[in-house]
């Protein structure tokens, strides 16, 4: 059975700084592309970041370039997110996905977190 599981969600103040895990079992997915959504209350998912199988490629939503950094460790199975210089309106539920290749889309992620509560205070 395909789990995935984040964890590094919390409390933290406007320009504070938190580090997301996300670690994916029940198979392998080195040769996967990984990616973080969020999706605050009553609004829709929305794409944060994205890495390819090897880690070499990444994508990242306007609103998280130059401050959230997505990497992988392939050994572990584990995707991370780094965000920093948090605001407040970036509280959401943080979900990590694995799917065939790196996409802006929650159509092209076939595996889904439970998510973890980020919540950022001001």
């Amino acid at each position: 059975q395909v789990q995935l599981v984040e964890s590094g969600g919390g409390l933290v103040e406007a320009g504070g700084s938190l580090r997301l895990s996300c670690a994916a079992s029940g198979r392998t997915f080195r040769t996967y592309a990984m990616a973080w959504f969020r999706q605050a209350p009553g609004k829709e998912r929305e794409f944060v970041a994205a890495v390819n199988w090897s880690g070499g490629n990444t994508d990242y939503a306007d609103s998280a370039k130059g401050r959230f950094t997505i990497s992988r460790d392939n050994a572990e199975n584990t995707v991370y997110l780094q965000m920093n210089s948090m605001k407040p309106e970036e509280t959401a539920v943080y979900l990590c996905a694995v799917g065939a290749f790196a996409s802006r889309l929650t159509k092209n992620y076939a595996y889904w977190g439970q998510g973890t509560q980020v919540t950022v205070s001001s």
